[in-house]
């Protein structure tokens, strides 16, 4: 026991996440702009450096076959490859393989060395390219240097100086566990992988046996909850195993000290010290799995595909003590060079490689690979591009002269505007225009919520701008009030209509930004009933995506089980519903004050999930303070609802009287002490004109949260 609040009270309602987005830890300093600095940099001296750097191997960390490429596919891999899709949490973005617990999982033994191979390039080319891009750039010069033609490569990842403790990697409380499985072969909704401390599958197999029908099964799940498809899927696996080999001289176990993070302080940051022989080239150890793939690991070639495919493989257990799978027929397949000496090496095969040939989905297109290389490298070059570039958000983030001019639709692209964007003149109008339609302020504000707030700051992904919210899958959900939506879309569909068709000249509005404009004009309306004259600010420029534009099966990701800022819970929601408003939070880059507010302010509103009013709000449809003036008056008692968790009686004190019902989003900004502090804040007699400016402050960054063409 440490004594900190969270060792006393576990189950207290963690806002650390928050926190950190209050925080300013970047030693960079806010003025500090990465697009500026990357723009300066040159692209091309830093490739040649690390092209240089790929062959010259040094005595401390000996390079096989003389080639760091394979070493630095697996670095950026292993950055990229930790990305979900159903959070947008994980991936390359925040160089965050340098920070706990990633930079010590099992999965990434040894890519300790590869950094710091690469920190003479960085600490050359210092801030004008970080960790995160160099680590990508890295891979995507290994490949090219081993003669393979990668798609692209796009600068813009910003270096992050702390873990991101929003993730929840799991249940297990020790690597190479998996408690994670709700029933046999199905990972808990949310989670990437199917072993503590690996990317994606172990790779001798599920519990550590050599299955490959198994094995395809968690491939599948794990591949699938990263967005790729069993072509890209194919593609990677097969691409990135014709490079390199794998180490396993002998029982990691047996011979591995701890991980970087448990190593002592003299190990300056290395860990995994391995006391085999000399503890590094030949004698490397790292999953305990030894061997090539093909006979030229650094190469690009149809070497994988063609061992995989023409020779049977069977089971064995290899020097180090791990399930590998050798050729029954040795003498039928091309040996390798040895990666340190003069000898040869007969390949090898994991059981997840064996399970592309077992499975006959996957088999069918490893088949098709093998009757098309060059179908094979195309796929493979589009996989690797998204698997390291899928993190970044739209292409207007993404800097640097190998940008792709191809834009694919996981990347939500957006059409360029036609027509000039409307001004302060127009903006007027249309805000009147808009309260004089039978639009209620709920509606305008909830419609414009529902829009902006899909927002992910982990993957920039979501928002407002594309107005996808009129789109499938959208439309459709129960969070969104399919019905209501719809009519609320259609009357603003009819203003745009006739907004448009009255210009004699290219100003045009988009369903984009006439949502947005329509929560901004009801909350001004909302704040002048209660007595204060504010202005919401807006920026125009939004433009509206077509369906054909949007990844509906992607986008499913994105749909909210529960919100407790319209105070909403789905049957689907298997968490407490004020875990989960901090984690929408977090995503959507809020304070604990930001979060406060923005429920206070959509309370008072009324725009919550239903018809009905929302308790402690004494005239909802106006901006006042009085979700926190009542919610904190000692007149007030609550009793929980029998066979609902989630929702309590709220009785008068005195009379026992019934007055409504709250959830425990409602709740949480009582019983909570910190949350209690700035709720009272917002509670006090003279606080309501703070409380209107702040909330619209925090409106405004979450309407213009997804608008990067604004920074």
């Amino acid at each position: 026991m440490t004594g900190s609040n969270q060792d006393w009270w576990p189950e207290q309602l963690k806002l650390d996440v928050l926190d950190a987005n209050a925080r300013d830890i970047d030693p960079m300093g806010e003025a500090f702009d990465y697009a500026e600095a990357f723009e300066d940099l040159d692209l091309e001296a830093v490739k040649a450096d690390l092209e240089e750097l790929m062959t010259d191997s040094q005595e401390w960390w000996p390079a096989d076959y003389g080639h760091y490429g394979p070493l630095f596919i697996r670095m950026a891999w292993h950055s990229a490859g930790t990305y979900r899709a159903s959070d947008g949490r994980g991936g390359a973005a925040g160089g965050r393989q340098r920070f706990a617990p990633l930079n010590s999982w099992p999965d990434n033994a040894n890519l300790d060395k590869a950094r710091r191979l690469l920190w003479p390039v960085k600490q050359k080319y210092g801030r004008n390219i970080s960790w995160a891009d160099l680590m990508i750039l890295a891979g995507n010069v290994a490949m090219e240097s081993m003669g393979f033609k990668t798609f692209g490569f796009a600068g813009g990842r910003e270096d992050d100086y702390a873990p991101d403790d929003a993730v929840d990697w799991g249940p297990e409380s020790e690597f190479e566990t998996n408690e994670r499985f709700d029933e046999a072969g199905e990972i808990m909704e949310g989670l990437g992988a199917s072993v503590m401390g690996l990317i994606y599958v172990n790779p001798e197999g599920p519990d550590g046996q050599p299955d490959p029908e198994a094995s395809a099964k968690n491939i599948r799940q794990t591949f699938s909850r990263m967005a790729m498809n069993d072509e890209q899927t194919v593609a990677l696996i097969a691409g990135g195993h014709t490079f390199g080999k794998v180490h396993g001289a002998d029982d990691p176990e047996e011979n591995l000290g701890p991980e970087p993070e448990a190593a002592p302080i003299e190990a300056q940051g290395f860990g995994w010290e391995n006391d085999h022989g000399d503890g590094k080239g030949a004698d490397t150890i790292t999953s305990g799995i030894e061997g090539p793939w093909n006979a030229s690991p650094t190469e690009w070639d149809m070497g994988y595909i063609d061992n995989l495919l023409e020779h049977e493989w069977e089971p064995e257990k290899g020097p180090g003590g791990a399930w590998q799978w050798r050729p029954v027929d040795e003498d039928a397949v091309e040996s390798a060079p040895e990666a340190h000496g003069d000898g040869e090496q007969t390949p090898m095969m994991l059981t997840t490689g064996v399970a592309l040939k077992k499975d006959p989905e996957y088999r069918e297109i490893v088949e098709r690979f093998q009757e098309n290389p060059m179908a094979f490298g195309m796929a493979f070059a589009k996989a690797w591009y998204k698997l390291t570039h899928r993190d970044m958000g739209p292409p207007s983030r993404f800097l640097g002269p190998e940008v792709p001019d191809e834009e694919m639709v996981w990347q939500d692209p957006l059409p360029e505007a036609d027509y000039d964007t409307i001004g302060e003149t127009e903006v007027a109008e249309l805000k009147e225009t808009l309260l004089e339609s039978e639009l209620t302020t709920a509606q305008l504000v909830k419609t414009a919520w529902a829009s902006a707030s899909t927002y992910r700051d982990s993957d920039k992904r979501g928002g407002a701008n594309g107005a996808r919210i009129r789109l499938r899958p959208q439309r459709d959900w129960e969070a969104n009030e399919p019905a209501e939506l719809a009519t609320v879309l259609d009357t603003l569909r009819e203003v745009r209509e006739e907004f448009n068709a009255s210009r004699d000249d290219d100003v045009r509005v988009s369903l984009a930004d006439l949502i947005v404009l329509g929560g901004n004009a009801a909350i001004e309306e909302a704040a002048a009933a209660a007595g204060h004259d504010v202005d919401v600010p807006f920026e125009p420029g939004r433009v509206d995506a077509t369906q054909e534009q949007t990844d509906a099966d992607s986008f499913e990701a994105l749909e909210p089980a529960a919100d407790g800022f319209r105070d909403y819970r789905s049957d689907d929601a298997s968490r407490p519903s004020e875990e989960i408003l901090v984690d929408r939070a977090d995503l959507l880059d809020l304070t604990p004050s930001e979060m406060t507010v923005l429920v206070g302010g959509m309370r008072a509103l009324g725009a919550t999930h239903g018809d009905d009013d929302p308790v402690f709000v004494d005239e909802p449809g106006t901006l006042t303070n009085d979700f926190f003036v009542n919610l904190l008056d000692m007149g007030t008692v609550w009793e929980p609802v029998e066979g609902d968790e989630d929702l309590f009686e709220v009785r008068d004190r005195a009379t026992g009287d019934l007055e409504g019902e709250a959830s425990r989003v409602d709740l949480i900004f009582g019983s909570h002490s910190r949350l209690r502090a700035v709720a009272e804040v917002y509670a006090a007699a003279d606080a309501e004109a703070q409380f209107v400016d702040d909330f619209v402050d925090a409106w405004h960054k979450v309407m213009t949260a997804d608008r990067f063409d604004l920074e």
